[in-house]
């Protein structure tokens, strides 16, 4: 099984003067503001960290209800934030961490079992993973 979902992100203008909107083919999105003042000050708008952590904590939270039934176990809610760390590195910037701070309800589990599940869970989610995997680009300069 092979899944493509597609999103874009259209930029105009310098890096602090300018601006850009992300739109999701779902339509969650669409044309949401995000720039320079929402990734590094306190402006508007979303920015990349935000909608990655978003991303981590969802994904995490659908593996771990996945792991959880298929281990017999039904939770009634989980809860999962992500916060994720942008550091200066050298002369760039570098995502170094995204940490998840997870509250669940889950009848019938121990404190032992959960926090296996949780572990396998946080190690086998889509997310986790690409936050560690090769990125590949196809690029057009538009004439």
């Amino acid at each position: 099984m092979k899944i493509v979902k597609n999103a874009s992100a259209v930029w105009q203008g310098g890096i602090k003067d300018g601006g850009g909107t992300i739109s999701t083919e779902t339509g969650v999105l669409k044309q949401a503001p995000y720039g320079f003042k929402a990734r590094f000050e306190d402006g508007p708008g979303t920015n990349p960290e935000e909608l990655i952590g978003a991303a981590h904590a969802g994904c995490f939270s659908m593996a771990f209800s996945l792991m959880l039934t298929e281990a017999g176990l039904k939770p009634e809610k989980i809860e999962t934030s992500a916060a994720v760390t942008l550091e200066k590195v050298g002369d760039g910037f570098e995502i170094t961490s995204s940490h998840l701070d997870v509250v669940a309800s889950i009848p019938g589990i121990d404190q032992a079992r959960f926090e296996e599940i949780a572990n396998k869970a946080k190690a086998g989610c889509p997310v986790s993973k690409l936050l560690k995997t090769n990125i590949t680009m196809n690029a057009r300069l538009a004439s």
